[in-house]
């Protein structure tokens, strides 16, 4: 460059590679979570994040319910409940609660797989995005609920939270808001796959690449995800959180 010595651009160069950590993500950077994420040229997609490595629990936390003393189980180890064989994760479902990860994401796409053990008639598990504050309700946190009841799947339930859903009279059963269609989950012992993307204050859930539930005026659109753990042996796995541009 012309005017400027080699020394210069030496010490320029030293200059940008010192800037402290902790500073604003550049207009070529994103802020998801506490992750900073390079930003792609447009129509390219980011790369996915893995939530669940399948080897353990690293980046999740937990939190169990003493039923019977109604507060928080101390007592009780996460690897009582939530264990990982051969790159699944096993939810034992007593006693309830949850994991959550330990960061914090807005505008995403989650997928991930699940199934209930071959024989299975009835269990219940739910996905909670934007976790909050914990005992929003007894032992839930703050959140939005994406249902993984068995036949239910897909349903959304307010956990001190507001949404919107379409035909909102016919569909709202209290906190609960009922799904589109209860006949896209595959039977116990197969695998399904749930996408719940998460933009501004809009969900939307599709269960095997059927469109199941699609809300909107969510009054949360940031925190955790979590998996509970809600009286009834389930499986994950492929768990991955794609930014949204």
């Amino acid at each position: 460059m012309k005017g400027i010595t080699a020394h210069g651009i030496l010490l320029l160069s030293i200059a940008v590679a010192a800037q402290p950590a902790g500073t604003a993500a550049s207009p070529a950077e994103k802020l998801i979570g506490n992750h900073t994420a390079r930003l792609q040229a447009p129509g390219q997609p980011q790369g996915r994040i893995a939530l669940f490595n399948g080897k353990d629990l690293t980046g999740w936390t937990h939190y169990l319910w003493d039923a019977a003393a109604k507060q928080q189980d101390l007592a009780t180890p996460m690897s009582a409940v939530w264990s990982v064989e051969d790159g699944i994760l096993i939810c034992q479902g007593k006693p309830t609660g949850y994991i959550r990860t330990t960061q914090e994401y807005e505008n995403y796409k989650l997928s991930l797989e699940w199934r209930w053990p071959e024989g299975t008639t009835k269990g219940n598990n739910g996905v909670l995005v934007h976790t909050s504050t914990p005992n929003a309700l007894g032992q839930w946190p703050r959140s939005i609920e994406v249902q993984l009841a068995f036949g239910n799947a897909g349903d959304f339930w307010v956990i001190g939270t507001s949404l919107e859903v379409p035909d909102l009279e016919q569909r709202r059963k209290g906190r609960r808001h009922l799904n589109l269609t209860d006949d896209s989950e595959k039977p116990s012992g197969q695998w399904n796959r749930m996408e719940v993307t998460c933009k501004g204050d809009e969900i939307v859930v599709h269960v095997n690449g059927v469109l199941v539930n699609h809300a909107t005026k969510c009054d949360v659109t940031r925190g955790a995800i979590s998996l509970q753990s809600e009286g009834a042996l389930i499986h994950f796995r492929d768990i991955y959180l794609t930014p949204l541009n």
